[in-house]
């Protein structure tokens, strides 16, 4: 188990690096990059996309050379195929919002079909199903409305993948370990050439494939052995970007906007401002957020209710504060 899990990890991990190179100059013979255009893209020259595809593929890869498949496995593989499919013609800047979220209804049918689905047993199938579908679109979407800084995604991916790793281990879950493992050792060599200053960004085929993926393996596990509300923990693995995408929807909602019309009111863009405008001190608060609201998640685990209602309050509470502190920032032109 600890040989296969770390064949996965390093082979998933040199692949992207050897791979992704190829997919950054793939894209910039093609033409598919992500060009500034002074308002939301602020980087100084075009930026290759399709690093989604080339940590996909190292996953991918890594996933069938080192271990077997079974139903599962090859539900969770055929759903995160399509959205990654999905988002790479969208890099290509050929779908409307309408077909892109047919295709990631799609994915999440695919799991649905094969059974996996929220373990909430105080739930009846369908209110289940239902749920499933909320979180697996929620979760896509989430990563992929992250996707607006070097590095952030994948380093955000990493630190998920990295607890649900640990309650994968501790749940006896191989499946979702072999996952997490491949997928962690894929976003780290994609991080290489993605951190501060990028030379290629993930594109919606890697968010896309990043969300729906990390989604499905934090459904699939059991978080109550211990304390009956620690369903709650796949919240605090995942809470940055889920946290951002309402806030987001919030901000343009009240604005009068669309929700899927890009606005500079994400997160991480405003504490950049807060920040002095450091991309690289931005996304290390990020990860440190990160990796400190995964660490409750795991500590839910063995507390009680009571204790998890108090916890979640505070936390609750001091991230309200931090969203009020940072919907003040003006985000007007610099």
């Amino acid at each position: 188990m600890v040989i296969q899990l770390t064949l996965g990890f390093f082979l998933a991990y040199l692949l992207a690096l050897v791979g992704t190179p190829m997919a950054r100059e793939a894209a910039l013979r093609f033409g598919v990059v992500d060009r500034p255009d002074g308002h939301l893209k602020t980087h100084g020259q075009p930026v290759a996309y399709l690093g989604g595809l080339a940590v996909f593929v190292a996953f991918l890869l890594s996933i069938g050379m080192t271990f077997e498949f079974d139903e599962e496995l090859l539900a969770l593989l055929l759903a995160s195929t399509i959205v990654t499919m999905v988002g790479l013609i969208d890099d290509f800047g050929a779908l409307t919002p309408k077909p892109k979220a047919i295709g990631q209804a799609v994915a999440v049918f695919v799991l649905l079909k094969a059974g996996v689905m929220l373990h909430l047993i105080f739930m009846p199938w369908w209110g289940r199903a239902a749920l499933t579908v909320l979180w697996l679109v929620g979760t896509s979407n989430a990563f992929n409305l992250s996707d607006i800084m070097d590095g952030l995604a994948g380093g955000l991916g990493v630190i998920a993948g990295t607890y649900l790793l640990v309650v994968a281990l501790l749940n006896g879950r191989m499946v979702v370990a072999y996952f997490t493992v491949a997928l962690v050792g894929a976003l780290l060599g994609f991080l290489r050439f993605n951190f501060h200053p990028a030379v290629i960004y993930l594109g919606d085929c890697g968010s896309l494939f990043i969300g729906l993926t990390l989604g499905a393996l934090a459904m699939v596990m059991d978080y109550t052995a211990y304390n009956d509300l620690g369903f709650i923990a796949p919240l605090y693995f995942l809470a940055l970007p889920v946290v951002d995408t309402f806030f987001v929807m919030f901000l343009r909602v009240r604005a009068g906007r669309k929700i899927y019309h890009g606005s500079p009111d994400h997160i991480p863009l405003r504490l950049r401002r807060r920040l002095g405008g450091s991309t690289v001190r931005t996304v290390v608060a990020c990860y440190a957020a990160a990796v400190l609201l995964g660490g409750v998640g795991l500590a839910i685990l063995y507390l009680d209710p009571t204790t998890t209602i108090v916890v979640s309050a505070v936390v609750g509470a001091v991230g309200l504060a931090i969203l009020v502190w940072l919907g003040r920032v003006d985000m007007g032109p610099a």
